[in-house]
């Protein structure tokens, strides 16, 4: 019942996220902004309701925050990494070993991510990746994550790069 609850308040979130809704000009826009939460009791109970939902979530449980822990995942052999980039995207660049499966095609290439394999998502900037992470999380994969600093972090942090 709890794993229910959590995927359909990770759903909300997301959904809200996606849209827009914490973005400050879709908050500014045609209101004056609200400096003071007192004003607002609504604004207090989305943000306890939004702190709750992040303090229930684990420590690391969708993320792998650094390339030395993407590296270690990656050691194991039933690990699969998807660049959810377009394809020009990844032929420019990716993460050695990495599969490319756009996320526009994701539904349409489920068959090559197996349910009994742990699945690592990276993007540009973590935006796509976070979609399909969630996408196959509701699906019911059990071992999805994202690489939260993505293929910009790799770089950054001089890792190696491999081109298609």
């Amino acid at each position: 019942m709890a794993s229910i609850v959590f995927r359909y308040l990770t759903v909300l979130v997301f959904s809200l996220c996606l849209m827009g809704f914490f973005s400050p000009p879709t908050l500014a826009a045609g209101s004056p902004p609200l400096l003071n939460s007192e004003l607002n009791p609504q604004t207090q109970t989305m943000d306890l309701a939004i702190d709750s939902f992040l303090d229930s979530i684990p420590a690391n449980y969708y993320a792998i925050r650094t390339p030395a822990a993407l590296k270690k995942r990656l050691d194991d052999a039933k690990t699969t990494l998807v660049d959810v980039r377009e394809v020009k995207e990844y032929q420019a660049g990716h993460i050695p070993g990495a599969i490319n499966i756009p996320l526009r095609t994701l539904s349409h290439n489920l068959a090559q991510i197996p349910p009994d394999r742990k699945v690592i998502f990276y993007c540009s900037t973590g935006y796509r990746s976070a979609m399909a992470m969630m996408a196959l999380n509701l699906l019911g994969y059990e071992n999805v994550l994202a690489f939260s600093p993505s293929f910009t972090g790799w770089q950054a942090a001089g890792e190696a790069i491999a081109k298609a």
